[in-house]
């Protein structure tokens, strides 16, 4: 069994590094999906449309504002997709972060969320 997962590790740094392609999670807001190691940078809606149109996108968008939000932003069909989902080393993600944290139990519109301003963020699973 230890064989086959390190045999599996190498398979799988092998494919990322010959360009096997993961497609770009969306996330309604940062949160790291698995124990690992992660890098977390301001990411700005150009560079973001570009990611997604160059590696595909899925969502895990949880709220439908947020799907709203980002469907405006990015240009893209982005439903709201209530999952469970584990990002893979190697796979990039795009969040939505809020300028400021609501109140708790406040669920935010797409326009309350234009209003009160929100940027986005890359988050990369390295390990």
């Amino acid at each position: 069994m230890e064989g086959r997962v390190q045999v599996f590790g190498e398979l799988q740094e092998f494919l990322r590094v010959e360009g096997a392609d993961l497609p770009v999670v969306l996330f309604n807001g940062p949160v790291c999906t698995t124990a690992g190691l992660y890098r977390v940078t301001d990411i700005d809606v150009a560079e973001a449309r570009q990611l997604i149109q160059t590696h595909g996108y899925m969502s895990a968008v949880g709220h439908h504002a947020s799907a709203e939000v980002l469907s405006s932003i990015l240009q893209v069909d982005v439903p709201m997709n209530r999952i469970e989902y584990r990002q893979k080393i190697g796979q990039k993600a795009i969040a939505l972060k809020l300028n400021v944290r609501p109140p708790e139990g406040r669920i935010l519109t797409a326009a309350e969320m234009f209003q009160i301003g929100f940027g986005l963020q890359l988050l990369e699973r390295l390990d």
